[in-house]
């Protein structure tokens, strides 16, 4: 699953909209609520970024294969405190309950923080499952080519680009 920028005012508005009519939380303003839940999601995507880059420079630094990527930037993740994949829910929807509680736009919240974690899970859920379609696609079109190899992720981001930008969700 995968977080799109271009995604994140639907899956604010979404997550607002879930949560007040359930009877959940209560706001004074749908709209100021849904840009609290916008930055929370805006800067998951900008740590993540900025770890993918991190990430990067370690491995060319300590001149360590491309294949060692995941496993430096879960590292690098884990001592941030940023949840990736599956984790990466856990810690939105962390932030987004600390912000709920903050915030002068939410009333009131009346559901338990498992409650509300498990509602606004199934709605990032239901707009980041988009990705793991997209990557299957990609996969299917880039099959002749070898995973890993560069030319494999050059070729495998091109491709993915320009689906994005055919779906609208660049």
């Amino acid at each position: 699953m995968r977080l799109y920028q271009g995604k994140i005012p639907a899956i604010a508005e979404d997550v607002i909209r879930t949560l007040t009519s359930a009877g959940d939380i209560e706001v004074t303003d749908a709209k100021e609520a849904g840009l609290d839940v916008e930055s929370v999601l805006r800067e998951y995507l900008r740590m993540d970024r900025e770890l993918t880059e991190k990430a990067k420079d370690m491995l060319q630094k300590k001149n360590l294969p491309y294949e060692q990527f995941g496993k430096v930037k879960r590292a690098l993740a884990h001592e941030k405190g940023l949840g990736l994949g599956e984790d990466a829910l856990e810690w939105m929807t962390g932030q987004m309950i600390e912000s709920f509680m903050q915030s002068p736009h939410i009333e009131e919240i009346f559901a338990e923080d498992t409650v509300l974690r498990k509602r606004m899970a199934d709605v990032l859920k239901k707009h980041m499952q988009v990705d793991e379609e997209l990557d299957e696609e990609v996969r299917r079109k880039i099959r002749n080519l070898e995973e890993g190899t560069a030319t494999w992720e050059i070729e495998y981001q091109k491709v993915l680009d320009q689906m994005k930008r055919n779906r609208g969700i660049g």
